[in-house]
């Protein structure tokens, strides 16, 4: 039996087929199914059935940073005498910085510092406060418990000889700043010599766990959903994988509020490995970032203009297997398609055979 196959570049029948908006198609004469043919129909060009992975990403510019960055400002009022050092990861018991003459010293906990501990007082904060000074070595006889009793102003007056503070006893509200761990200092946001208050950022902060972020376009909203697979090229040439945490509301500008809204969304990429990801790293230079929408592993692929559109009864879509001088259309079923690639499966169809594709 003969047949002819008019090659005919085809994108909305590409788009029919895997719902992708592949580049071209072939439209197919007579039912399609099973036809065979001589050397004078064979197609314009072949390629082979490959086994292989397809993946749908998009790649944008990211910048890596940390993660849950947060200002800190001064909860008195004062002036800076020593600055905080960008770039220094401050731990528990470290100065974050220095306000008249005097370190104010990070903390680990959840509650802000957020009034003056004395003897007597009584509050989750006391608790909080006896935690790190018996982490910190100055807990002896210490009971851990929400009373800032006589054995909390003793290890209270131990730990501020160790600063070279005057050893009150007692806690000033701008003598600490407690955070969840150990922090980043991001950026020094007041220098020596300026005036802060409660109102003033001094620092910017964040945890010390890598993030990249990077900014997607609203149509792309799908890309950010939490968990997301992503790879991050980094600017040593490595690649690392990492997913979606998060985004971020962009910020406005004080002159049109709704430009921000336009630009786009910022997304927050964890990287697998932690900060052992960004050892050695430029985390000035720019990355670039892939977000993977869709994957399928381990399929049978053909380039997009082999697939045929088939006519008739039963329509569908096929391939032209080529086999010598004889050529065979045989029905199959389309799925993803990534890179000018379509997934195809079907029966006898192996990896390795020969199909048509439609000249470019």
């Amino acid at each position: 039996m003969r047949r002819s196959t008019a090659w005919i570049a085809g994108g909305a029948l590409a788009a029919a087929a895997t719902g992708a908006g592949a580049a071209a198609l072939v439209l197919g004469g007579g039912d399609g199914a099973d036809a065979s043919s001589r050397d004078g129909d064979r197609p314009p060009a072949t390629a082979k059935v490959v086994r292989t992975d397809l993946v749908q990403s998009k790649t944008v510019d990211g910048q890596l940073d940390y993660a849950q960055r947060r200002t800190v400002s001064s909860a008195v009022d004062g002036t800076v005498t020593v600055a905080a050092d960008p770039g220094r990861t401050v731990t528990q018991g470290q100065a974050l910085y220095e306000l008249n003459d005097k370190p104010v010293t990070l903390l680990y906990g959840q509650i802000p510092m957020f009034r003056a501990m004395k003897p007597g007082d009584r509050g989750s904060d006391v608790l909080q406060l006896e935690r790190n000074l018996r982490d910190l070595g100055f807990g002896t006889g210490l009971y851990i418990d929400p009373r800032y009793d006589a054995a909390t102003k003793a290890a209270v007056k131990s730990w501020q000889k160790s600063l070279n503070r005057t050893p009150t006893g007692t806690v000033g509200k701008g003598d600490v700043v407690f955070q969840p761990d150990r922090v980043k200092v991001v950026s020094a946001d007041a220098a020596a010599a300026d005036q802060v208050g409660p109102d003033t950022a001094v620092l910017t902060v964040a945890s010390t766990k890598p993030v990249v972020r990077a900014q997607l376009d609203q149509q792309d909203v799908s890309l950010t959903a939490k968990g997301t697979t992503v790879k991050v090229t980094l600017p040593s040439g490595r690649t690392v994988r990492g997913e979606v945490s998060g985004t971020a509301r962009p910020e406005s500008s004080d002159d049109d509020p709704s430009a921000a809204a336009q630009d786009g969304i910022t997304v927050e990429v964890t990287l697998d490995g932690g900060r052992s990801a960004m050892s050695g790293e430029d985390v000035k230079a720019t990355v670039n970032v892939s977000f993977v929408s869709e994957s399928r592993e381990n399929v049978l692929a053909v380039p997009v203009e082999a697939v045929v559109a088939l006519r008739g009864e039963h329509g569908g879509y096929g391939l032209e297997l080529v086999r010598g001088d004889t050529t065979r259309m045989t029905r199959v079923e389309t799925g993803m398609t990534a890179d000018g690639r379509i997934e195809v499966s079907g029966a006898g169809l192996r990896e390795g055979m020969t199909v048509g594709v439609a000249e470019q």
